[in-house]
């Protein structure tokens, strides 16, 4: 009994111990939901994209095709992928690692007859400064976005 007793309190030690790096960023998300129709927040999510002047770069829709497949019923799964080309420069100008941040990314499904929007948002956390500014900007417009969707 001892020895368990051991081993567990040694591995809750050692998980006790790990840490991120210094230079790791910890990756946050936006989420809001709705009981609107689906298809209107689509709709309203291709519309505040287009008025903060993105353009939609990519449309999965992972549900819709795994019905087609075959499995049905099964629900709804949407990811919407944007970009605005002067913000890419200069996000890109700040720090050329930043490019895993793009594009920006709104995923869609439903669950529980709601439908939930969810966004990754930008690191504003990091050693670059003028990044976390730029990054708070972007998270403000991506946060925008999802709210203007689920507004009843």
């Amino acid at each position: 009994m001892f020895k368990k007793q051991l081993i567990v309190a040694t591995f809750l030690f050692i998980a006790s111990c790990v840490y991120l790096p210094a230079n790791s960023e910890i990756i946050h998300f936006y989420q809001s939901e709705t009981r609107k129709p689906y298809d209107d927040v689509l709709a309203e999510l291709k519309i505040a994209i287009a008025e903060h002047n993105f353009r939609i770069t990519g449309h999965s829709r992972v549900g819709k095709v795994i019905r087609e497949r075959g499995t049905r019923p099964f629900p709804e799964y949407d990811t919407l992928q944007f970009c605005n080309l002067t913000h890419a420069k200069t996000l890109l100008q700040i720090s050329p690692h930043a490019v895993g941040h793009m594009p920006c990314n709104i995923v869609t499904y439903q669950f529980e007859n709601r439908t939930i929007i969810k966004t990754q948002l930008l690191p504003t956390t990091t050693a670059n400064i003028e990044l976390n500014q730029f990054s708070e900007k972007m998270n403000h417009i991506l946060k925008q976005i999802v709210d203007f969707a689920v507004e009843e």
